[in-house]
């Protein structure tokens, strides 16, 4: 966490959490959420529009990655100096990238190793690392595939709709918490 994030903690101890008004699809991409765009519906809803706007500025991306963190209770957030904004996520709270020599790394950059080799009913491809779970980017599933026929991985089969409650994250704060403000310590 960044030092000015801690100062701002210490100084606003009580900021109301916040829900809803960011994103992380299942690219690693960040989502910034107004009240027009989640009235559309959810931000794993599939309706395009209720995604929100996609975030550009490599500053802000990296202050977000670097205070990305979960609660006790698998709730991803961003810690945005002395506000918590919890996390809406399309699938997994790790998006993990491939290289071609095996090496992974987080959406965050963060490199990992990795544990477990997982696959849904969907296709799609999940890893088990030393930082947590998440879902193997789109553009490096060939690699894995690759990866599998050398016999550096073994796959093993799952269900999406078991992989929250089994790895322990909440993919919408926002829904458990019905969209309404908590103080800190409060629910959270």
């Amino acid at each position: 966490m960044d030092d000015i994030v801690k100062q701002a903690l210490a100084k606003w101890p009580h900021v109301p959490h916040c829900y809803g008004w960011l994103g992380l699809d299942g690219r690693g991409q960040w989502y910034m959420r107004d009240d027009r765009t989640q009235a559309l519906g959810a931000f794993a809803s599939g309706v395009p529009q209720a995604r929100g706007s996609l975030l550009r500025h490599d500053k802000l991306i990296g202050f977000i990655q670097r205070n990305y963190e979960a609660d006790a209770d698998g709730q991803w957030y961003f810690q945005n100096g002395p506000q918590r904004v919890y996390v809406e996520l399309e699938f997994t709270p790790w998006i993990w990238r491939v290289a071609s020599d095996g090496g992974v790394a987080a959406h965050t950059g963060q490199p990992v190793q990795a544990r477990e080799l997982l696959t849904d009913e969907a296709g799609r491809v999940y890893l088990l690392t030393d930082l947590g779970f998440g879902l193997v980017h789109t553009q490096d599933v060939g690699l894995v595939a690759d990866a599998v026929e050398q016999g550096r991985w073994q796959p093993r089969r799952t269900r999406a709709a078991e992989l929250p409650s089994r790895f322990g994250f909440v993919l919408s704060p926002q829904a458990r918490y019905g969209g309404r403000a908590l103080e800190p310590g409060n629910g959270s």
